[in-house]
């Protein structure tokens, strides 16, 4: 039976074939040619692997002696020679006929993690306002692959975001130690943080009074919470305004806790947010 996960590709349907369809999945091309003996020991291993993998990449084959053109688009200068291609860019690439232990070590660092589809499709359904579905969703992925850290950290999310800290913590912690390093996940460590800090604080309008009636330690206190409070608002400029004046008056307060929120808070926001750049100017200023 034919190799449905198999094609031919040449000049003239490359761009739908390999380009197009990277988008959707990743797609491997193997440059060969007929008179090539390394090529014909890694072809087979190569669709073995394309049918095996029930459709996870497709294989395209080009021969390059029929496509010189193509050849040269990509820089090919020995055969075989293999390129994996995601959203339309060559992201790898071999030369040579590997054994098949070593192809399926490339294929592992090209493809997508086991659990990923149910990731991207509960993704969609939080863009469209399903959260139970996409919880669901990233649960199932999680029973597939318990390693796939990009699910734990939706999934952390979607529970911090319904108030359960806890289980966002324990998503965190079941992490791998290097990808808890990641930006995206201190930003949640920041957040989670943050709602802990004011579990049990005042409302905004008597944390405003007691800024306004108190001052040392008492006052940076009520500063520190309110501007809390109003960053998990989304009220995230008036929240540094009320940072920057921690540094500029309680430097001592909690350790230049003034200072430390707001680096966190940039974290938080990302380095492309609008703000972010505009207090760190006011930061600067703030200290020196």
């Amino acid at each position: 039976m034919a190799n449905t996960h198999v094609i031919e590709v040449n000049l003239g349907n490359f761009a739908e074939a390999v380009v197009a369809e990277s988008h959707r999945r990743p797609v491997l091309v193997d440059f060969w040619a007929p008179w090539c003996g390394p090529c014909r020991a890694l072809g087979p291993v190569l669709e073995k692997l394309a049918d095996e993998m029930g459709g996870a990449f497709l294989l395209a084959k080009i021969n390059s002696d029929e496509n010189p053109d193509l050849s040269r688009r990509y820089s090919v200068r020995g055969i075989p020679a293999v390129k994996a291609f995601r959203n339309g860019n060559v992201i790898d690439e071999f030369t040579g006929a590997l054994p098949e232990s070593a192809v399926r070590q490339f294929l592992s660092k090209v493809l997508p993690p086991p659990g990923d589809e149910l990731r991207v499709t509960a993704l969609q359904a939080l863009a469209q306002g399903r959260e139970e579905e996409a919880e669901s969703l990233l649960q199932q992925a999680l029973e597939i692959a318990p390693h796939n850290d990009e699910v734990r950290l939706e999934l952390a999310r979607i529970l911090l975001g319904r108030g359960d800290h806890l289980g966002a913590q324990k998503q965190i912690e079941a992490m791998s130690p290097g990808f808890q390093m990641n930006e995206p996940v201190e930003a949640l460590r920041a957040q989670l943080e943050f709602s802990a800090a004011i579990e049990d604080a005042p409302s905004l309008a008597e944390l405003e009074q007691a800024i306004q009636q108190h001052s040392g330690d008492e006052r940076a206190k009520a500063l520190y919470q309110h501007a809390l409070r109003l960053l998990l608002q989304g009220q995230e400029q008036a929240a540094m305004d009320d940072l920057i004046n921690m540094v500029q008056k309680h430097r001592s307060y909690g350790d230049d806790l003034g200072r430390k929120t707001l680096l966190k808070v940039f974290l938080l926001l990302g380095k492309d947010h609008p703000l972010v750049n505009e207090y760190r100017s006011k930061l600067a200023r703030a200290l020196y």
